[in-house]
């Protein structure tokens, strides 16, 4: 099926331009698996983009590729957003079979490394806000999916913005330990907060690279835009 869409990130207001190649080449790798349609990445951050771009793309969804639903996703993008586009999906953080990509991941890790989910500590690593409680929740809700999914021996979140913080749950814990960054793109506290507080901790696990990046999201990414491109119901699980 034919269909226009755009992935819509925060981007990088500090410099632009690497957030709307970094969203770009996401793109890029979701249209790869529905070549049949017309899908293009952009960022709030550049300056009047996202205006152009969906003037260009009228009935387009929009994909947020936000870890939640928030004041971005909720007030700042429809707002920009030309008359006529949508309807928008649900944040990528908030996809329904995002946990179970992640604990589909975590499970080959603990085949490769010779040991079972059941004995390891699975360790959240999120943003959290002090100003709204919805990062956490999305973060929490993300982890107790992943949990049902995967069984560890504990699961905890810990947050760069509110507490508990990183650096308290990843300490006392060993080396089979797993840390999974919630975040969708390696930029910011995924490079900055995120090894301070893992060294801070001493942590000796394993720390993995934010969800977002890992190589099988572009196809689930392509999965809800085509099941949103044919169905009206938006509660659906794909």
């Amino acid at each position: 099926m034919s269909f226009d869409a755009l992935i819509v990130s925060h981007g990088q207001p500090s410099d632009p331009q690497v957030g709307e190649a970094e969203i770009a080449a996401l793109a890029s790798a979701v249209a790869r698996h529905v070549p049949e349609a017309r899908i293009e990445g952009v960022t709030l951050a550049a300056e009047g983009r996202i205006e152009a771009l969906s003037a260009q793309r009228p009935g387009a969804l929009i994909y947020p590729m936000f870890m939640a639903d928030g004041w971005f996703t909720q007030v700042q993008l429809p707002k920009r957003l030309s008359p006529g586009v949508g309807p928008q999906l649900v944040s990528f953080g908030m996809d329904c079979t995002l946990p179970m990509l992640a604990a589909r991941w975590v499970r080959d890790i603990c085949k490769q490394r010779g040991c079972d989910p059941s004995d390891i500590d699975l360790v959240i690593a999120g943003h959290g806000s002090g100003k709204s409680r919805r990062v956490s929740q999305a973060t929490q809700a993300f982890a107790d999916r992943v949990e049902a999914e995967l069984r560890p021996k504990s699961i905890r979140c810990g947050y760069v913005e509110e507490a508990p913080s990183l650096e308290e749950v990843l300490r006392g814990l060993d080396d089979t330990a797993i840390c999974l960054p919630y975040f969708a793109a390696r930029r910011g506290h995924v490079l900055d907060d995120l090894p301070e507080a893992v060294e801070a901790a001493g942590f000796p696990g394993l720390v993995l690279d934010p969800i977002g990046l890992h190589p099988d999201v572009p196809k689930m990414i392509a999965d809800a835009l085509s099941w949103r491109a044919t169905t009206t119901d938006p509660t659906r699980c794909i």
